[in-house]
């Protein structure tokens, strides 16, 4: 039996020094998540979605495929990071978490792979 208090457990210990980087990116996240969806909406309003030729044209312009790699990477880099925060809040098995958090990291990657290696295709012009 220990006579301990929790503060005295607590005393020593520490942050874990990780805490404030994952907010931080969380808000920079967010924030150009705000401003490159802002662009998104607007830029792509005057597009016929239904023509694939205008949406490939679309793409193929220099600076919205730049626009586009960047909306994906930052939409991808928030998601992964909110994701993560929910396991490790959620799952307490030590085994699951690790598993849980390498399977979330590996999807969100291989997503950011898959579009953007289609809008480098779609702004290159490259037939399949």
């Amino acid at each position: 039996m220990r006579f301990r208090s929790p503060l005295r457990q607590a005393i020593g210990l520490g942050s874990a020094k990780y805490g404030f980087e994952h907010w931080w990116g969380q808000r920079l996240s967010a924030a150009g998540l705000a401003l490159l969806g802002l662009w998104f909406a607007v830029s792509i309003t005057g597009v016929d979605l239904l023509d694939h030729a205008a949406v490939s044209a679309w793409i193929a312009s220099m600076p919205h495929a730049i626009l586009l790699i960047l909306l994906v990477a930052t939409l991808l880099y928030h998601s992964n990071l909110g994701i993560n925060v929910v396991l490790e809040d959620y799952v307490h098995d030590g085994g699951k978490l690790v598993a849980s958090l390498a399977a979330a990291r590996f999807i969100h990657v291989a997503m950011a792979v898959a579009a953007i290696y289609s809008i480098v295709k779609l702004s290159l012009g490259v037939q399949a």
